[in-house]
């Protein structure tokens, strides 16, 4: 292998159903279930795998921690940031930044799944940012 590719991000979760319910909401993408206790929400770029708590028994002990992420942000490209908040501002109780045109040339949108992982929405708007993701 020449290349490396980032293609899966993993959360694990204490309510699998839950969560996935929220990101099937969130992305309009249904889940595809492996087993009771893992899904996938499959984009064409990458999938975001969600795993129970009961995933990490084949990892060992006490390598995760479910609801505990500080450092993490879920990145998603959307056409149009601004249409996606009106669709999911009543999905989440936590919107941490209505979209706004950051310094860098996208136009952003931060907030919460139901675990309290932070997600952005965002939408190239500067020249820059529309050339570096087309």
């Amino acid at each position: 292998m020449k290349s490396m590719n980032l293609v899966s991000l993993r959360i694990i979760t204490a309510d699998i159903k839950t969560l996935v319910q929220f990101y099937e909401k969130a992305t309009g993408i249904e889940a595809k279930w492996l087993t009771d206790d893992f899904a996938e929400i499959v984009t064409s770029s990458f999938t975001l795998a969600i795993g129970s708590t009961r995933t990490l028994a084949f990892f060992g002990e006490g390598v995760a921690q479910p609801a505990a992420n500080k450092s993490v942000i879920i990145e998603f490209l959307v056409e149009n940031v601004d249409d996606e908040y009106e669709r999911i501002k009543d999905l989440t109780n936590e919107i941490v930044q209505k979209p706004t045109t950051m310094p860098w040339g996208n136009r952003s949108l931060l907030f919460r799944d139901t675990d309290g992982n932070l997600i952005n929405y965002f939408t190239p708007v500067s020249p820059e940012a529309i050339k570096k993701f087309a």
